[in-house]
């Protein structure tokens, strides 16, 4: 992970001080392993309903993972989503979502992020490259990234937030039922990560 993911250097934090152009920026995490804590993350995922007419958003209960925070060669991000945590406020359309028509709950019981490059500026914020795989299909995305913020939770233990956000097409990794006239193809992916320095 790049910059923002690591201390900075002396010279961009001299930089920073100096012209005062990241003053609201967050402070950079510190290296190490981190656990996201799933109470205080989320998965998200929005689409036009009836070809656009108005959003509709949803959303995964069960989401884990882990974030190296290091030079950024050895730096990388690793979520996993269980598909069956589906939650769109609607028991019925929960049902429809786990079936084959969708998520396909039962045959594909997860649905991962693995990371192949994170770049982040100094202000904290940049992108996310990766592998996205979704009902057994994988096919590369970036996500736009940004730092939130990082700090000490209530424990005294070390705490630090991202925010990834893209836009992929369910049809590239089969979900056709319906698209686009009851949802559309286009679908917008929220991913509020919170993580926990092991």
């Amino acid at each position: 992970m790049n910059r923002r993911l690591f201390p900075l250097t002396v010279a961009a934090a001299a930089l920073a001080l100096a012209t005062g152009a990241f003053a609201s920026a967050p402070a950079p995490a510190p290296a190490g392993t981190y656990k996201i804590d799933p109470a205080h993350s989320g998965a998200f995922f929005e689409v036009g309903h009836l070809g656009g007419v108005s959003r509709f958003m949803g959303r995964f209960r069960d989401m884990a993972g882990e974030l190296v925070v290091d030079v950024p060669e050895k730096s990388r991000v690793k979520v996993e989503i269980k598909t069956d945590s589906v939650d769109s406020n609607h028991e019925g359309l929960d049902k429809h979502l786990k079936s084959p028509d969708f998520f396909s709950a039962v045959q594909f019981p997860v649905m991962s992020f693995t990371s192949t490059a994170v770049n982040l500026n100094p202000a904290g914020e940049g992108t996310l490259a990766g592998n996205l795989t979704m009902r057994g299909v994988t096919k590369p995305v970036t996500f736009k990234l940004r730092h939130v913020g990082t700090g000490k939770g209530m424990r005294g233990e070390q705490r630090v937030g991202y925010v990834a956000t893209a836009t992929v097409k369910r049809t590239d990794f089969g979900i056709n039922y319906g698209a686009p006239a009851a949802a559309t193809d286009d679908v917008d992916l929220r991913i509020n990560i919170e993580a926990i320095k092991q």
